[in-house]
């Protein structure tokens, strides 16, 4: 029997914004589940957040491991019964930001990008869309990032104009695209599907050069994450702006 909680599962969730946005949403009393890689430190970071009062749960799951999909998938449904929120947090750059690499980039650099932020996202998506049916109100949120614009790539003298990393970049664009599809594909029913830019954050991959702290990284995948039966549907925004695809 499907619990009345809201659950919420976040993959990439035992550290930077993925745990910020654990917190922020278990703060709303939504159940959070810390999709990690590592369990260990995913159960590190659950035993935190407990500590603050927030209703949290490890999760292996490593998003490029069909095997680790499956069970999350079946554990959710044997311990929970639905899944409301669905975050696709977890991300990949292997290029330095700046310059243009198009010409540069490893085949090996572009598959490894493309199979966690692209790939796997279509893979989880899949596995967990029956639980998200059971829902009154399932939302999915694809965290993509501004450097998936085609439009500002395409526009001399936007803010990401100069900064063009082949792999990370089209991996967003295409995790955009696939926003756009399944918002389309699900339109008839109480299911959301969203893209968000949480801006440039300091966290590992985002440096301390970032401009951003985790906690307004993380306000966009919330927003999105809550929204109501009015809220968006198949759009791309950062701190409810939409941004240009």
């Amino acid at each position: 029997m499907a619990t009345a909680k809201k659950v919420a599962l976040i993959s990439g969730a035992n550290k930077g914004i993925g745990l910020e946005t654990a917190r922020q949403l278990g703060k709303q009393g939504i159940t959070v589940l810390i999709g990690a890689r590592d369990l260990a430190k995913g159960e590190s970071a659950a035993e935190a957040l407990k500590k603050e009062g927030i209703d949290a749960e490890a999760v292996k799951f490593d998003v490029v491991d069909a095997a680790d999909i499956k069970a999350a998938a079946e554990k959710v449904e044997k311990e929970y019964g639905k899944l409301d929120i669905l975050i696709n947090n977890a991300g990949v750059m292997f290029e330095p930001i700046g310059g243009n690499n198009a010409t540069a980039v490893s085949d090996d650099v572009l598959r490894k990008t493309f199979d966690t932020n692209f790939f796997s996202v279509i893979d989880v998506t899949n596995a967990f869309l029956p639980l998200l049916e059971k829902s009154d109100a399932g939302r999915i949120v694809n965290v993509s990032s501004i450097l998936g614009s085609l439009t500002l790539h395409a526009t001399e003298g936007s803010p990401i104009y100069e900064a063009k990393a082949l792999a990370y970049d089209s991996s967003k664009t295409a995790l955009n695209s696939y926003t756009v599809h399944l918002a389309h594909a699900l339109k008839g029913t109480k299911i959301k599907v969203n893209s968000a830019h949480p801006g440039w954050v300091k966290t590992d991959l985002g440096t301390d050069a970032a401009p951003m702290d985790v906690v307004d990284g993380a306000k966009t995948e919330v927003e999105l994450a809550t929204i109501g039966p009015d809220g968006p549907n198949g759009g791309f925004f950062h701190l409810g702006e939409a941004i240009s695809w």
